[in-house]
């Protein structure tokens, strides 16, 4: 019996990190950093306050997420999950920079361009990719798909101009068109009216007129030298100068609060674009606040409504690139989850359960 309990056991194998060989490298710009760009739409987009903090507050939730590594196994009627060893490159992706920086950068594209690129820098002898580096989406072409829908991962793959060998790419093709094509509309109106409030955020005096009263007509050009003038004595001083034939006229309606107003209507359009919950990004909404009560959900609500497309894309991704058949790697959502306010890890269910 005992002898039949040794040799029955289930043995999985595991690469030998030891045995790395060099991928073919072949590419040029890998690791230039001089010739990594970010794309103009996507530095457009970041430079509107809802935008910029949708990206980060998603980024920082993916990028501070471990791993977990796994194989399947059928127990006659559902299948057990066996938690296995964590390869290296499921601690650091990429030894060049950290597993932080690797996957809020693969994120970032994927929520941007729907789309985002990792080069195989090194392999285990069994083929299989053993180390990445990411690629910059705004630095690859694709002549075979240019999108804005990708169907799914390219053949024909150019990084900075030159052709690189599709089968040492991992592509990771997003379910969500990236928000600088299917948002490109509500981000051109933010930008428009983020201008407009730079150019109100610039006046001295209230906006207004300067009404002649009494006196002679004057010209066009006469009452635009006069309101130059006006202007010109209010940015070097505070106090203004009228004769009596003319008179300052502030608007009953304050543009600048005006533009205020639709600045922040427009928040909330570019949450939804986002599919972040406008109370996570000040977005208002009638009668919903960031309270005690739902903060302590924000962290699902962040998972459930944001982030959980795309984890689900990078885990599924990796999992069929960089692993055999029968094993994958998934996110430890579960302890994100279950951090409480303080901090601390929150009781499993089955304890509470017991």
């Amino acid at each position: 019996m005992l002898w039949m309990g040794i040799f029955s056991r289930k043995v999985e194998l595991q690469a030998v990190p030891a045995d790395v060989s060099k991928a073919a490298i072949g590419i040029g710009g890998v690791h230039n950093y001089l010739s990594y760009t970010v794309g103009t739409p996507e530095l457009q987009a970041l430079t509107n306050p809802t935008i910029g903090r949708s990206r980060d507050l998603l980024a920082a939730m993916i990028g501070s997420l471990s791993l977990k590594h796994y194989s399947k196994q059928w127990n006659g009627t559902d299948y057990n999950e066996v938690y296995l060893p964590l390869e290296p490159w499921m601690e650091n992706p990429d030894p060049k920079n950290t597993r932080t920086f690797f996957m809020a950068n693969i994120f970032s594209d994927l929520f941007f361009y729907g789309r985002a690129f990792a080069y195989v820098t090194t392999r285990y002898s069994t083929g299989l990719p053993a180390s990445l580096t990411w690629l910059p989406a705004a630095n690859i072409q694709t002549p075979n798909m240019t999108g804005p829908q990708f169907f799914g991962p390219a053949d024909d793959i150019e990084f900075n101009g030159l052709e690189v060998d599709a089968a040492n790419v991992v592509q990771f093709v997003s379910p969500i068109m990236g928000v600088i094509y299917s948002g490109a509309r509500a981000i051109n109106i933010a930008l428009h009216l983020d201008q407009a409030a730079d150019r109100y955020a610039e006046l001295e005096t209230p906006p207004g007129y300067l009404q002649i009263v009494s006196g002679e007509e004057h010209s066009a050009e006469d009452l635009s030298d006069l309101s130059a003038a006006w202007q010109a004595g209010r940015r070097k001083r505070a106090i203004g100068a009228l004769e009596r034939h003319v008179k300052f006229v502030e608007y009953d309606n304050d543009p600048g609060q005006v533009v205020a107003q639709l600045r922040s209507d427009q928040a909330l359009d570019l949450a939804r674009l986002c599919n972040i919950p406008a109370y996570m990004v000040s977005a208002p909404t009638k009668g919903a606040s960031m309270t005690y009560q739902n903060a302590q959900q924000a962290r699902q609500d962040l998972y459930l409504f944001g982030a959980k497309p795309f984890i689900d894309c990078i885990e599924q991704t990796l999992s069929m690139a960089m692993l055999p058949k029968g094993r994958y790697v998934e996110f430890n959502v579960e302890d994100y989850l279950g951090e409480n306010e303080m901090g601390a890890p929150a009781p499993d269910s089955e304890d509470i359960a017991s």
